[in-house]
């Protein structure tokens, strides 16, 4: 797909990954961690722009959490990642906290879709994603938000090798490092994406 065609709403969902206040508010756990690359791409601004332009479109956003830490989480487990056991150190997205909320202009509205809380990286794996896209009719999805190189990779990814057409969008995630922005956008997209845009781009086709 290029820039100029535009997308079909009926068929056409925007995953939103993570947007918790712990990722992308000034206070959150992991905030300084991506604040450098974040702000060099405004990535506040252009995850608002592309949601405000999804909803005029009429595409349905589709809301893919992170679990949300509890008290006993990956205790007795085989293989927790370190990842799993780091971010269970630091209680990311605590149940109940300021940091498991959502930034707050980001939150679902009416219409809007919650998919069951991912483990790990894959939004789609362990949870009703699939599911729920395929209940709604939809052979498109443009993914959004955060870790750029993480979740947000894995869970194109595994919506390519599910049938999806997968847009993926360089100034609407971020990532601790350039080098990580740089593998997951122009050595790895490129190997499942079938568009990678910028976000004047993806509202400029939803706009068409």
């Amino acid at each position: 797909m290029n820039a100029a065609e535009p997308f079909v709403a009926s068929e056409t969902a925007l995953l939103f990954v993570d947007p918790y206040n712990d990722f992308i508010s000034e206070g959150g756990k992991f905030w300084e961690r991506i604040r450098e690359v974040a702000e060099s791409r405004d990535l506040i601004v252009h995850l608002q722009q592309i949601v405000s332009a999804a909803r005029r479109a009429g595409v349905r956003l589709f809301y893919v959490p992170h679990r949300q830490w509890q008290p006993g989480d990956f205790e007795d487990w085989d293989h927790p990642t370190p990842y799993q056991l780091g971010a269970a150190r630091f209680r990311m997205f605590e149940k109940g906290s300021w940091g498991g909320e959502w930034r707050s202009e980001f939150a679902p509205q009416p219409g809007d879709v919650i998919a069951k809380e991912h483990y790990a990286s894959s939004g789609f794996a362990n949870t009703d994603l699939d599911f729920l896209l395929k209940q709604h009719r939809i052979r498109r999805v443009i993914v959004i938000g955060l870790l750029a190189n993480t979740c947000i990779e894995t869970t194109a990814r595994f919506a390519t090798e599910l049938g999806y057409h997968t847009t993926i969008v360089t100034d609407a995630t971020a990532a601790v490092s350039e080098a990580c922005m740089h593998a997951a956008h122009e050595l790895n997209g490129p190997t499942y994406a079938h568009a990678i845009l910028t976000t004047a781009e993806v509202v400029a086709a939803l706009a068409g």
